[in-house]
């Protein structure tokens, strides 16, 4: 799973975050399914929106091309969603180099059950500048 920086979480979910890019990390030891779970117990959402994005990154190692797929997808996924999910990995190795192949789907996590208010709520933040 992946975080957009300043991602809110509820306050007595403990997530391990590791910087992975300019503006996303890595929520370490937790999958998709306990995410949502213990979201859901703190009362919160965590949406599982159809838009996905499938990247592709070359390098000399496996994880320098997986990081730059992984970038890459990261960049497309709209400004107004806060989480990804790494659906899919696949590398494939050439003499001297790796391919990854990436497929990131995008979620989004909230308190409130309407997306319609992530809208308003990223216009007031948008228009107070």
């Amino acid at each position: 799973m992946f975080l957009r920086t300043g991602c809110s979480l509820p306050p007595k979910l403990a997530l391990i975050q590791e910087p992975f890019c300019q503006s996303w990390a890595t929520a370490e030891s937790t999958s998709a399914a306990s995410l949502d779970i213990g979201l859901r117990k703190a009362g919160w959402h965590f949406m599982w929106l159809t838009e996905a994005h499938s990247c592709i990154g070359i390098g000399r190692t496996a994880e320098s091309a997986s990081s730059k797929a992984i970038t890459t997808g990261l960049k497309k996924i709209h400004l107004r969603f806060n989480a990804a999910e790494l659906d899919l990995l696949k590398i494939t190795k050439y003499p001297g180099f790796h391919v990854a192949r990436v497929i990131l789907r995008t979620r989004q996590i909230q308190e409130h059950g309407s997306l319609g208010l992530v809208d308003e709520m990223i216009l007031r933040e948008h228009h107070a500048y």
